[in-house]
């Protein structure tokens, strides 16, 4: 199936990722984006080696690796600050990092600038606004009154997915956790070779992702789900750490800065029913939403476009590619959906308490498996 025109919608990780596989196998690909200005938050991101691994088979390991920083290790913390754990982190490939720390926005530009080099053209501040789908090929109209014929359409368009929407109406739909997530960039620790991670009601870890910057997370217990306004975000976050550890405390001092501040409540979401429907399909967050508590759902996504480039260029019609997508995906997204939640809902007293270092370990063993 080397001739298909495809249509990506969704010009995030995932659906960036997707379209540089595709291109590298020779489809004709058309990405669409509904932000005009094709940005991200201006956070980081923690990759591990799995990701790595996928970044070399998408060729783009030097530029990727240029734009972040690799570390060896997971530390482990008590709320009171005191290290109980330092896990070593398996490296995939000879002669680089197990994990890499990098900013959003710097990841952002190396897979757009290698999805338009490769020749994927993509168009930004459109929607889809119908598919129609007629087992033969699918018609798209799109929210500027163009319109366009597609061997393929696949939803990466995210957790809240139209696609998935529009394609599965009575499927699993994001579920609000009782926590969310703070994050705030600072100058780096001198001596930060790790991801450092701090237990606690209020979970806290720093990640390097240059020689200068790293990053604080944060996560909170929200239940009432609220939205924080923007003045004052600052603020409201360092109250979030007065009861953490007394070097965490006074780190807090400098967040300062209201628009700094990224705040997202946490979600959870497994498709457990097809990912596709005739010639239309889905990957990353629009099926398998995580937390991020074992930092991986980049990387999930990341594999599924991977697989599922894979899969087309060698299936001979595309259900069967789909199928074989779906299979060799869904046991292993769902591993790290469903782990992940045991961990917030052990935070949160949901759940009986994680280990965060035996898991962080687990992790590693199954993401180092073959996708």
């Amino acid at each position: 199936m080397q001739s298909l025109k495809i249509l990506v919608i969704g010009g995030g990780i995932g659906g960036l990722t997707a379209a540089i596989a595709l291109r590298k196998n020779g489809f004709a690909v058309e990405v669409i984006e509904r932000d005009p200005n094709w940005s991200v938050y201006g956070v980081g991101i923690i990759q591990q080696a799995n990701v790595l691994r996928a970044m070399k088979a998408l060729d783009l390991l030097d530029d990727y690796l240029g734009a972040g920083v690799g570390f060896d290790a997971v530390e482990i913390f008590r709320p009171d600050g005191v290290k109980v754990a330092r896990v070593p982190a398996p490296r995939l490939l000879e002669g680089y990092p197990a994990n890499v720390g990098i900013g959003r926005p710097a990841l952002h530009k190396v897979l757009g600038d290698r999805t338009i080099a490769l020749g994927a053209d993509v168009r930004l501040g459109i929607t889809a606004e119908t598919i129609v789908d007629d087992g033969e090929q699918v018609a798209v109209t799109f929210s500027d009154g163009s319109s366009g014929i597609y061997d393929i359409v696949i939803g990466a368009d995210g957790v809240y997915s139209q696609t998935r929407a529009t394609l599965f109406p009575d499927a699993e739909r994001p579920q609000f956790t009782g926590q969310a997530v703070w994050r705030y960039n600072f100058p780096r620790f001198a001596d930060l070779d790790a991801l450092q991670v701090y237990n606690g009601p209020t979970g806290v870890g720093f990640v390097p992702i240059s020689d200068s910057l790293m990053y604080m997370y944060v996560t909170t217990p929200e239940p009432d789900n609220p939205r924080y306004p923007r003045d004052g975000l600052a603020a409201t976050m360092r109250s979030k750490l007065a009861a953490c550890a007394p070097a965490i405390r006074d780190l807090a001092e400098q967040i300062t800065d209201d628009d700094g501040v990224v705040y997202r409540p946490l979600e959870g979401m497994l498709v457990g029913g097809p990912w596709h429907r005739g010639r239309v399909v889905l990957l990353g967050d629009a099926v398998h939403a995580t937390t991020p508590h074992l930092g991986q759902g980049a990387g999930m996504a990341i594999e599924d476009s991977l697989v599922l480039a894979e899969e087309l260029a060698r299936a001979e019609t595309v259900d069967e590619a789909f199928t074989a997508y779906r299979a060799r995906r869904f046991d292993r997204c769902a591993y790290i959906v469903r782990q992940s939640l045991a961990i917030c809902h052990g935070q949160l007293g949901k759940g009986p308490p994680v280990d965060n270092a035996k898991a962080t370990a687990e992790m590693f063993a199954v993401t180092a498996e073959p996708i």
